[in-house]
């Protein structure tokens, strides 16, 4: 992977990349939960940071980014493509996304891990905070990172 072309980009809202990156999400987080986007829900996201990273060309790993109050944005819905799963691409795309943020002038980043990327989120010095609790029928534990 190492003399391959990773690329770091805003996705526009409603364009197709912003379409392959929904059905990338849809794949990886909602089906395997028996769930579907609702189309007001994503109506919701136009103030959204939506972010990608791209592997030769095509759309590897992506994730949303809410502002939020008091200097904080939540990272929500974070999605890698099966091929590129535990090879880095993931913490490639959280770092980037950690750079984005701080020159958009947020000081934190929030989020819902799901209890299977606590260890993950924590590699990368996310501090849990509180007790876990159940969000779309599995266990998650919020998480922070001070930028």
């Amino acid at each position: 992977m190492q003399n391959d072309k990773l690329v770091f980009q805003e996705i526009e809202f409603l364009t197709p990349l912003y379409d392959l990156s929904i059905s990338l999400r849809d794949k990886i987080l909602r089906k395997p939960l028996g769930l579907e986007f609702d189309p007001l829900d994503l109506e919701k996201e136009y103030n959204d940071f939506h972010l990608a990273l791209l592997y030769n060309g095509d759309l590897a790993a992506c994730l949303v980014m809410s502002p939020k109050e008091n200097g904080a944005i939540k990272m929500r819905q974070v999605a890698v493509e099966e091929q590129y799963q535990s090879k880095g691409l993931g913490s490639i795309l959280v770092k980037e996304s950690e750079v984005f943020c701080k020159e958009k002038g947020f000081e934190k980043i929030v989020l819902n891990a799901r209890d299977t990327a606590i260890k993950f989120y924590k590699r990368l010095d996310y501090t849990p905070e509180g007790e876990p609790f159940t969000e779309v029928g599995i266990a998650h534990l919020k998480m922070y990172k001070s930028l």
